[in-house]
């Protein structure tokens, strides 16, 4: 059934590709492995094969996520298989249907594209197999059996609680973001609501889909537009620190920075007196993984599950890096 499913699928969304201009399937052979051996067990069983698909999984928040889920299903005597997609959705989504040609029992997604993963999503409920969804959120909902990630709203509020404190009679502020990561785009609407009626005036905003180098070439245009800046919000860590590549490279100075993700990179930026980056909303995939692989074997067994699960953020700053160290992802 899985089998006939999954062909209709694929023809379906491999139609849809070659109207959008498909791209070919990428990574090494180890990221497309195939389980040779099919999936005979049945409901109640021993062990389960869970399949794991992660937007940027080159970074190290995803490896360390990744790395977390996988000792936990491994842990238990679980199989745990890893598809890299290599950021691209069309591979993703292909990933995804393959998984459900080799029998596998559950998936953990975090999707490259929060809305153009929707018709791998559709199959895999077809199928019968339960997503558990990670860090970045999916557009519909109805189409994954949990999720788990950061309060990532938070994160972004407590950055501009802080702006609020540094610049208490407003100023100017630049905003960069990606408007295909759901996570980003909490992040940047929790910093907006926060800072809304301040006295702040959005001077310039881009997306620079998460990347750092974008985010850098972004930046050096915008110094060169705007005589005054005052505050750059950036919807990761990646974001902060191109910003502050760009700044350096400038020579300018007088700025604060704000990121989110807390990593062990920006981490490093605090501890330096003279680093722009002012702080950050941070979070724990440690946390998160460890959260997803019990969600993902609660499911499977029948047990009760929580469908949404935030977990916590917080503002760490040049005051209380020392607390969680510079080394390492909490």
């Amino acid at each position: 059934m899985k089998s006939k499913i999954f062909n209709i699928v694929a023809l379906a969304i491999c139609g849809c590709f070659l109207l959008a201009g498909c791209k070919k399937q990428v990574g090494t052979p180890e990221d497309n492995a195939v389980i040779e051996e099919e999936d005979t067990k049945e409901e109640g069983k021993d062990s389960y094969v869970f399949g794991y698909s992660s937007a940027k999984m080159e970074e190290s928040y995803y490896e360390i996520l990744k790395e977390s889920i996988k000792d936990e299903i491994e842990g238990k005597g679980d199989t745990f298989i890893v598809k890299n997609p290599e950021n691209n959705v069309e591979v993703q989504n292909q990933q995804l249907l393959e998984m459900i040609e080799e029998g596998v029992d559950a998936v953990f997604l975090c999707p490259v594209d929060w809305e153009q993963v929707t018709p791998a999503l559709e199959a895999l409920k077809e199928a019968g197999i339960p997503v558990v969804n990670i860090d970045a959120q999916v557009k519909d909902k109805n189409l994954i059996s949990a999720y788990v990630g950061s309060d990532n709203k938070n994160a972004g509020a407590v950055c501009g609680e802080d702006l609020i404190s540094k610049l208490p009679e407003g100023g100017k502020v630049v905003i960069l973001e990606s408007q295909s990561q759901s996570a980003i785009n909490a992040r940047i609407t929790g910093f907006e609501e926060t800072i809304k009626n301040k006295g702040f005036e959005v001077a310039a905003r881009a997306d620079v889909q998460g990347s750092r180098e974008i985010a850098k070439e972004t930046m050096l245009q915008i110094l060169s537009e705007h005589e005054q800046i005052d505050a750059v919000m950036c919807g990761n860590d990646e974001i902060a620190l191109g910003v502050q590549e760009a700044a350096k490279q400038l020579g300018v100075t007088g700025f604060l920075i704000y990121g989110s993700d807390g990593s062990p990179e920006l981490r490093k930026e605090l501890v330096k007196s003279d680093s722009l980056i002012e702080g950050a909303g941070m979070q724990s995939p440690i946390r998160i993984g460890k959260e997803a692989a019990s969600l993902g074997i609660s499911i499977l067994k029948k047990e009760k599950y929580e469908d949404t699960t935030y977990i916590e953020t917080f503002f760490i700053n040049k005051e209380n890096v020392e607390m969680y160290g510079i080394d390492g992802w909490q």
